[in-house]
């Protein structure tokens, strides 16, 4: 099969390349996708579990990329839940060969059913950005209506999925950035923006949570901000500050089916927008991964 590889931590995206690769076969509780469309996050190559397996053994050239849409082509022993020809989305094992290549071995508990009237370049769009958004306000933050919160990089592919769920779930979203993503944070749903080249973080005033995806000076300033109670969520590792009276968590998006069927059906009914921007084919993959536009670059895979 056709793959994109990184050949080694040190050469990082200068060492993507598309190679052949053996087709992966299925193990136990494992199914084969034959991928229509994968997603790329950029901080993969900087994650141990993207050079070393479980175990620290070495697994490099690796094929990085973790979210996936496609069909299912075979299905491993012991495995339940899932048929073959089955469209799926999903998001891959950290510690395992990923999406950008024709073909993947996945558990089948890593994977959702995608809904035939929804393509696989959106579906191939939301299970890291989704899932980061669900679980870090619902999960981690424990939002509810009527709170305020502060969504961080609320033009960006994570920081949109932040702002659109928290508005639907009644919450006062106040977005940041810079002054080109005000419209953009805006039309996905923002109440207020603050511009962080130009404008003061702290006239705000107090909020119930902060989701954090820049981390450094932004992260410690947005700490002082959380009134009793509240909450500071980072994705970025964890926060240098902690709010006075409230908490702070980092946490790592994990693969979860259920909440993967309650995100993609909010796309289907129209209440969530993707925030997709370069697509391109394999051939051209990695010339887009390597100069990446506005918004989440997607790769079809296959036509």
């Amino acid at each position: 099969m056709k793959a994109i590889v990184v050949i080694d931590q040190a050469a990082g995206m200068a060492g993507m390349k598309l190679v052949e690769r053996p087709e992966p076969q299925a193990a136990i509780n494992d199914v084969i996708v034959q991928i229509h469309a994968s997603g790329f996050v950029g901080t993969e190559l900087a994650w141990p579990s993207t050079w070393t397996d479980r175990r620290g053994g070495d697994r490099t050239p690796t094929i990085p990329g973790h979210e996936l849409a496609g069909v299912v082509t075979a299905i491993g022993y012991g495995t339940t839940g899932l048929t073959l020809g089955q469209r799926v989305f999903g998001l891959a094992d950290w510690y395992r060969d990923g999406s950008l290549a024709e073909y993947v071995a996945i558990e089948a508990r890593d994977l959702a059913p995608l809904p035939g009237d929804v393509d696989f370049t959106v579906g191939a769009s939301l299970p890291i950005s989704g899932l980061t958004a669900w679980q870090g306000l619902f999960d981690h933050g424990r939002l509810r209506a009527g709170q305020s919160l502060i969504a961080h990089g609320a033009a960006g592919a994570v920081g949109s999925m932040v702002t659109q769920l928290a508005r639907l779930a009644g919450a006062h979203v106040i977005g940041t950035g810079r002054a080109a993503d005000r419209q953009k944070a805006l039309d996905f749903g923002a109440h207020e923006f603050v511009d962080l080249d130009s404008e003061a973080l702290e006239d705000v005033g107090s909020v119930d949570l902060v989701f954090d995806v820049i981390g450094g000076d932004i992260g410690k300033r947005s700490a002082r901000l959380i009134r009793g109670g509240g909450t500071l969520v980072s994705v970025v590792g964890p926060p240098e500050a902690r709010p006075a009276d409230g908490r702070a968590i980092d946490f790592v998006v994990e693969a979860d089916r259920a909440q993967l069927s309650e995100i993609v059906q909010r796309v289907r009914d129209g209440r969530l927008r993707t925030n997709i921007g370069t697509v391109a084919n394999l051939d051209q993959a990695v010339a887009a991964l390597t100069e990446p536009g506005k918004g989440k670059t997607i790769i079809r895979v296959r036509p």
